[in-house]
């Protein structure tokens, strides 16, 4: 059977014009009669290209103000009759339907629409009705009927019919229906979730899909499902790959924690911070951050929270780095750092990002709110009977806003605003203070007078007891445990100040 079918006929309902008036050329030197409404009926006249209104067909005009135009059974028959069915065919004649053999439809811009901050009675004048209605019943009959549902598809579609002669395969209709219903899915998407309050109902729908060169391991498969370019501005360097996407996501929200402070500068690697620090320069920041473990730094991802200059580059031009991501470069340190041309270069934009949390855990989904507490003063309650002092405080504070974002069990320890090492992912919070304490001796920190953080509160005094030995003299922590006193009493003994926040910040 012969599936290749001439379009003799078409319907064009479209929002977005822009690269439509090839096609419509295109379609009338193949003698294609084209059927069409309001302001594309009007370009497609501006074009000198013949078009029958729909009211024409329909015998019913446009009305209440433009919300019901093609909404009637002889477009939709037009649409959805079946070309070998009998009884279809007969009707047809009976009710003089025209056959229409191809719908182009570019729906009005929702998510756009949402996103500008309009009122709610704009939002909802952009719920396409007639547009999606006919995406789905052209899609449906895809064996007899063509559907080109955004202006997505107007490249490929035009591309189909120059090669076909104004004809298209089974496989074309078959195509090109999948992404209509990629278009409508996603469409409906969108709505539910700008009305929806119930949490207990998830839908996702990402319309921007990226191939990676491969997942977390060369014999994975990797996908990216998002918006890269509304995020950042890339300056330089090769793809990302699957594990630079996860290293830049947990560098990004470590330094958010530190926007429109001092000059903070952080290098990651596998998700957790190896160095941090906060100067009163980016170079100085840098320089520090580095010195809290340059051997984890091989390789690394680094971020600034302020604009990286020439001289914080000409340092950072000397590692070997993966990716650099800031607010800003100045044009200088740009060239320095392309010095390596696969060094990756990128200005973060301000972009709203999701709050919630989604992963894959068994046959279904774990969803959460972001953890969006960041610990500061009004969170301190100390339960020593010293008090620690303002050095200190912004210490603890700048250890904890680190601990909040490395791997559970995690030991954080800080001292003058520098990273002097961390214990990550450990299944015992001693085992983790233990590393932390080790990696900052192999790195010739003095721990004395510095500061320690915890992810979670201390059911025995073993952690305190191992810190004061290292010299450290303060502490932040939870709090929470029946056995809280223990260590309060230890650090009491040992002229050891300790605050709680009554915040666990946990990351799995």
């Amino acid at each position: 059977m012969n599936t290749t079918k001439q379009i003799q006929s078409a319907l064009i309902s479209v929002f977005d014009k822009n690269g439509l008036e090839p096609i419509v050329k295109k379609l009338h030197e193949n003698n294609v009669t084209i059927y069409s409404t309001g302001g594309t009926e009007t370009f497609i006249k501006e074009l000198g290209i013949p078009v029958v209104p729909v009211e024409d067909v329909t015998s019913y005009p446009s009305i209440l103000g433009g919300r019901v135009k093609t909404l009637h059974p002889k477009i939709f028959g037009g649409i959805l009759n079946r070309q070998d069915n009998e009884t279809d065919v007969q009707q047809m004649e009976e009710y003089a339907i025209p056959q229409i053999d191809l719908v182009i439809v570019d729906l009005y811009p929702f998510e756009k629409t949402v996103a500008s901050g309009a009122e709610e009675s704009a939002i909802i004048e952009k719920i396409d009705i007639g547009g999606i209605s006919l995406i789905r019943a052209a899609a449906k009959n895809f064996k007899d009927t063509v559907i080109v549902a955004s202006v997505a598809e107007y490249s490929l579609f035009l591309d189909m019919i120059t090669e076909g002669n104004g004809a298209t395969t089974l496989e074309h209709r078959r195509l090109l229906a999948t992404r209509a219903f990629h278009v409508s899915s996603n469409y409906d998407s969108a709505i539910f979730n700008y009305f929806n309050t119930d949490e207990s109902v998830l839908k996702i729908s990402e319309a921007n899909g990226q191939i990676l060169r491969y997942g977390e391991n060369p014999h994975q498969k990797g996908y990216f499902f998002g918006n890269f370019d509304e995020m950042f501005t890339k300056l330089n360097g090769k793809e990302l790959s699957y594990n630079n996407l996860l290293d830049v996501d947990a560098a990004v929200s470590l330094m958010k924690e530190f926007k429109g402070e001092a000059p903070t500068f952080a290098i990651l690697k596998h998700n957790n911070a190896c160095g941090v620090a906060q100067k009163p320069t980016m170079k100085e920041a840098y320089l520090a951050a580095l010195a809290g473990d340059p051997t984890s730094a091989f390789g690394g991802v680094l971020i600034a929270n302020g604009t990286i200059d020439k001289e914080t580059a000409t340092e950072i031009n000397q590692l070997f780095c993966e990716v650099i991501i800031a607010p800003a470069f100045d044009e200088e340190a740009v060239e320095i750092l392309k010095e390596k041309k696969n060094r990756i270069l990128l200005t973060i934009n301000e972009t709203k990002v999701s709050e919630k949390q989604v992963r894959t855990c068994l046959n279904g989904y774990l969803v959460q709110d972001k953890d969006l507490v960041t610990d500061t003063k009004e969170h301190l309650n100390t339960v020593t009977t010293l008090s620690p002092s303002e050095q200190q405080i912004e210490d603890l504070l700048f250890a904890s806003k680190i601990c909040k974002h490395t791997k559970s069990n995690t030991i954080v320890l800080a001292k003058n605003k520098q990273l002097c090492a961390s214990g990550t992912g450990q299944t015992s919070r001693v085992d983790a203070l233990k590393q932390a304490i080790e990696k900052a001796t192999s790195f010739h920190f003095d721990l004395k007078g510095s500061v320690m953080a915890s992810d979670a509160f201390f059911p025995f005094p073993d952690c305190v007891e191992i810190a004061d030995k290292a010299g450290i003299t303060a502490v932040i922590q939870p709090g929470g445990s029946i056995k809280d006193n223990l260590s309060i009493d230890y650090c009491n003994q040992n002229n050891m100040a300790m605050v709680t926040t009554g915040i666990r910040h946990f990351k799995h």
